[in-house]
């Protein structure tokens, strides 16, 4: 690929990453709302305290497909995809939420 065909694709990438990143976590704390965890991963987005989260909690918030098909992705068992998102995702979703909810495409760009 040449330089200006990379060029092209790292500027589209960069114009989709705050829409990504928002839509992302939009989707994310909503899956956990849906899965009946939705008061934990609120205190995430929100500025207090993070709660915790079980690693059966993130197993039905995520589901199956999805556990599946980021232990391909990364060769890691799902029971470490689980420990390691419990010890990570609530502050991560914390540090992507600085203002206590989830930010605006053009904040989110900010983040990335």
């Amino acid at each position: 690929m040449d330089c200006w065909a990379r060029s092209a694709r790292c500027s589209a990438a960069r114009r989709n990453s705050g829409r990504n990143l928002k839509d992302g976590l939009d989707s994310l704390v909503d899956r956990f709302r849906t899965a009946g965890h939705g008061e934990k991963a609120d205190s995430w987005v929100s500025s207090g305290d993070n709660a915790g989260i079980e690693e059966s909690e993130l197993e039905t918030a995520l589901g199956a497909d999805t556990l599946d098909e980021l232990a391909a992705k990364t060769g890691l068992s799902r029971a470490e995809i689980l420990n390691r998102l419990k010890t990570t995702l609530p502050d991560t979703i914390h540090r992507l939420t600085p203002d206590g909810r989830v930010p605006s495409e053009s904040e989110a760009k900010t983040l990335v």
